[in-house]
């Protein structure tokens, strides 16, 4: 079967097709040319579907799915900040690593060294025939700065629970185990079988 991703984030790209070796996964700008989707969703589910919806109609081929995620950090001493903003946290041309380091800002500027905080990745599907969208978490502590340079976006200074590394030090086998989007997508596998 072959999956259509939502986005062009080459990050993620690599990190669902690592998770999703049984199908042929391509990126949506591999069959049209990419153009923007405005993500005026208030909750991560509803943003994946936006996605998923915009990609499937401009694209106008029935027999495909459209996979979608929509997925951010939520720090607790931010009251959840930046949530469903995360990938544009810096402001809308920021890049991963503009937004990497407003996080730690806005961290140490609440005088901590480090605050209670977790992953949410949206999953969603769309097909001829239906819509579904599933989620998966990561739960940990965010730092005020930034250990390791593996990984993609906040993962320098996210330390999953039950680890002492970040997501930036830790081996790309054990995070695949740990992810948020990794426990979306084992829930989107079970919808996908079942087509």
């Amino acid at each position: 079967m072959k999956l259509v991703l939502a986005t062009s984030n080459k990050g993620k790209v690599r990190e669902i097709k690592a998770l999703c070796e049984d199908y042929e996964v391509i990126p949506y700008s591999e069959l049209i040319e990419e153009f923007e989707i405005i993500e005026d969703g208030d909750t991560f589910k509803e943003n994946a579907l936006i996605k998923a919806r915009a990609v499937f109609n401009a694209i106008n081929d029935e027999d495909i799915v459209v996979l979608a995620d929509d997925s951010g950090i939520s720090v607790d001493v931010l009251d959840g900040e930046p949530g469903i903003y995360s990938a544009r946290y810096a402001g809308p041309e920021a890049d991963d690593k503009d937004n990497l380091y407003k996080l730690i800002d806005d961290i140490k500027a609440k005088g901590v060294k480090s605050s209670p905080a977790h992953y949410t990745a949206a999953i969603a599907i769309v097909t001829k025939n239906a819509e579904y969208c599933v989620h998966g978490w990561m739960h940990g502590t965010a730092l005020a700065e930034a250990i390791g340079d593996g990984g993609f976006g906040y993962d320098p200074m996210f330390i999953p629970l039950g680890y002492d590394k970040t997501l930036g030090e830790l081996d790309d086998d054990v995070k695949k185990k740990l992810s948020h989007r990794a426990k979306a997508l084992s829930l989107a596998k079970i919808i996908l079988k079942s087509f």
